[in-house]
Parts: C-alpha cells; sequence; structure tokens
C-alpha cells in the first residue's frame, strides 16, 4: 500500500453540533473566506434557535461548518463555508451530504438555498448533486460595488 492511500486510510472525519464555545473557531474561517462574513450574533441566534448547526472536523481540525433550518417538509441551506486549505478536496460535497442525510432524518422532501452567480465552485458542486435554478432574489448579497443577485436552488429530497 503507498504512503498517500494509507495516509487517505488514516484521516478520521466527524461531524458534530456547534456550540457556542466554537464560534471563534469558526468566525476565523468565515472572516478569511468572505468579504461580508457572518456575524457572531448570526451564529449564535442560529444555534439558539435549533438550527441545524454542523461543524466538519478532519483528524480534530476545523476544516468546514453549515447551518441549516428544517421545518414544515422543507429544509434551507444557510451557509456551507470549508477553510480555505481544505477546499477542492471533497470535503464540501462530504458535509453536504451529511446535511441532506439530517434533513432526510426529519422527512424534509425539499432542500433550498442561495448561491452567488460569482461563486463558481459552490454553483458546480450543488449542480452536481442535483440542485436545479428556482429563481432569483435581486440584490441579495452586498458587493464591493453594489449588491450581487442570488441564484435561489432546490433539490427534492
Amino acid at each position: 500500500m503507498s504512503a498517500a492511500i494509507a495516509n487517505a486510510l488514516e484521516t478520521r472525519i466527524v461531524c458534530e453540533p456547534v456550540t457556542e464555545d466554537d464560534l471563534e473557531a469558526v468566525l476565523a474561517i468565515e472572516r478569511r473566506l468572505y468579504p461580508y462574513p457572518w456575524t457572531y450574533g448570526n451564529f449564535r441566534d442560529s444555534i439558539r434557535s435549533g438550527y441545524q448547526c454542523v461543524l466538519y472536523r478532519v483528524d480534530g481540525d476545523l476544516a468546514a461548518y453549515a447551518v441549516a433550518t428544517i421545518a414544515a417538509g422543507e429544509a434551507h441551506l444557510l451557509n456551507l463555508s470549508v477553510a480555505q486549505h481544505y477546499q477542492r478536496r471533497g470535503h464540501g460535497r462530504r458535509l453536504l451530504e451529511h446535511i441532506i442525510g439530517l434533513a432526510r432524518l426529519h422527512y424534509v422532501r425539499l432542500m433550498y438555498l442561495e448561491v452567488r452567480p460569482s461563486n463558481v465552485a459552490a454553483r458546480r458542486l450543488y449542480a452536481e448533486r442535483g440542485f436545479a435554478r428556482v429563481g432569483v432574489r435581486r440584490d441579495y448579497y452586498p458587493g464591493a460595488t453594489g449588491r450581487e443577485d442570488a441564484l435561489v436552488l432546490s433539490l427534492d429530497l
């Protein structure tokens, strides 16, 4: 067995609920990824409201996180972010599958999300998973030169 295969087999991936104690680490990633990041209050309120807030760890290191609401047979993925040094390794895809699995456990039939048209990597991930465009939210995201629309995507579960 090659060293690369042996290392890949030893990688330990854990998904666990986010607590308020985790928020500084989450915010450190959020702030590095986005010019207009979620705030401490956004994450804290999501936890306190009972949203599905998930940490994704690789060998104990925080690699990604996600926040989703689940209610009335629908899920809404609000945030799915992967730390830069873990991107393009399949971690976003695995975390997305975990969130979809949580939604199915709650008998969700439809999942929604918004994504920036300029976020090509995220759009590709969602398209490959079967999300389809169902609408546009005009001027949804803040931007350096004004506001950017959001593409609204959905997935039948």
